[in-house]
C-alpha cells in the first residue's frame, strides 16, 4: 500500500492505542496513523500498521510486515504496547485510491475494539461514520471472525506472546519474592 507523505501532526510513544484513535475522531482528522510496536518479539523490526481515516473515522488498515490488509492487518497489529505513533494529515482525494480497495477496508469501530479494547470508543466511531458504511455489530462480527482466524493461524505470534507472558510472570514472581525459598 502506497500513500503520499502527509503533513505530520504528531509523533509520540503511547502505551495505549486508544489515545491516537480517540484524538483522530475528536479532531475529525482525514489522513493516516502509523503504529509501530516497540516489541520486536511479536513483529519483525519493519512491521508497522497503517490505519487511514476520513473525518476521524477509520477506513483502511494495512500491516507492512505481513503485507495483509483489512481485519487481518488489525490482528497483526494487536500486540502489547508501547507503540510509536505518527499521525499525518492528508487530503481525502489522496486517500481515495486506497479507500476504494475493499480488501483493505475495516468497519469503523473495529480498530477501537481490536487495538484499544474500547467498546465505548468503537460505538462513538460507528455513530460518526457516514451513512452507507457498514456499522452494525453484525457486519463487524463477520469481519472479526476472519481477523481471529488469521491471528490464530499465526503460530509464531502466539508463541511469542506465550514467551513474553512467561518472562513477565517470572519477573513479577521475582519482584514479589515468590522465588525465594
Amino acid at each position: 500500500m502506497r500513500l503520499p507523505q502527509g503533513r505530520l501532526l504528531k509523533s509520540r510513544v503511547v502505551t495505549d492505542p486508544r489515545e491516537p484513535l480517540a484524538e483522530m475522531l475528536d479532531r475529525s482528522v482525514t489522513g493516516y496513523a502509523v503504529f509501530e510496536p516497540q516489541d520486536s518479539l511479536l513483529l519483525d523490526a519493519d512491521g508497522r500498521g497503517v490505519v487511514t481515516f476520513t473525518d476521524g473515522v477509520p477506513v483502511v488498515a494495512y500491516h507492512t510486515g505481513t503485507d495483509r490488509g483489512g481485519p487481518p492487518a488489525l490482528a497483526d497489529l494487536a500486540v502489547p504496547g508501547p507503540y510509536h505513533v505518527s499521525v499525518f494529515e492528508l487530503d481525502a482525494a489522496d486517500l481515495a485510491p486506497v479507500h476504494d480497495v475493499e480488501e483493505l477496508c475495516v468497519p469503523p469501530g473495529m480498530p477501537a475494539e481490536r487495538l484499544a479494547g474500547d467498546p465505548a470508543l468503537a460505538d462513538s466511531t460507528r455513530r460518526a461514520a457516514p451513512a452507507g458504511r457498514p456499522t452494525a455489530a453484525g457486519a463487524e462480527s463477520a469481519d472479526d471472525h476472519g481477523a481471529v482466524e488469521a491471528f490464530l493461524e499465526d503460530e509464531e505470534k502466539i508463541s511469542a506472546i506465550r514467551e513474553q507472558a512467561r518472562q513477565e510472570a517470572k519477573q513479577r514472581a521475582a519482584e514479589w519474592g515468590l522465588n525465594d525459598t
